[in-house]
């Protein structure tokens, strides 16, 4: 392997370290919203995605090894930007929805939703992270199969995934309906 292809897979490593970093986070969100009577939604495409990812994160780095895909400088620093502003603005989301935010869809009662950060602006942001970096990270070193194949199959799952979401979105801004009158037996009153 060239020194080049070694940088890359270090880079994807560094991609595996923030994964993991997030994947500890939305579990600790996962456990507070849980703590709160948190609902997860659509857990069904849930390891599907997780597949996917994996299959970024090991399919770019073996497409540039055993099909000696070559740097290109001016697209590696173009894509290593792009990534960059993909790390960024998912971290801003993160922040953004600070407990809110998880990796699962999780629903939980009371709370309201998030109009600030890139929130004001777009109404998933953090997919749009995942869309850009799907492409940058395995075309920083020319992976551009792997690029092809993550971007296809992700667009058919954010369909799902952002129906999903939606779905939940509209269940949190959709206030519960006032309990129903009672009779004083109902209320616990002699009778």
């Amino acid at each position: 392997m060239t020194w080049s292809q070694w940088a890359f897979v270090g880079l994807v490593l560094a991609v595996v370290v923030a994964r993991l970093v997030e994947l500890s986070v939305a579990r600790a969100h996962l456990l507070w919203a849980r703590e709160r009577g948190g609902v997860e939604r659509g857990a069904g495409h849930y390891p599907v995605m997780v597949a996917l990812h994996g299959a970024l994160l090991v399919g770019a780095p073996l497409e540039v090894w055993l099909l000696d895909r070559p740097l290109v400088p001016v697209l590696a620093v173009v894509m290593l930007l792009l990534l960059a502003c993909a790390h960024m603005l998912r971290w801003w989301c993160i922040r953004s929805l600070g407990r809110q935010w998880n990796t699962r869809v999780v629903v939980v009662p009371g709370l309201s939703l998030v109009a600030g950060g890139p929130y004001r602006y777009l109404r998933h942001p953090n997919y749009v992270a995942v869309v850009l970096e799907g492409v940058a990270l395995p075309l920083v070193h020319g992976a551009w199969l792997t690029a092809a194949l993550f971007t296809v199959a992700n667009l058919v799952l954010l369909r799902v995934r952002v129906r999903v979401e939606e779905q939940a979105l509209e269940e949190l801004a959709t206030p519960a309906p006032p309990p129903a009158a009672r009779t004083p037996r109902e209320q616990g009153a002699p009778g």
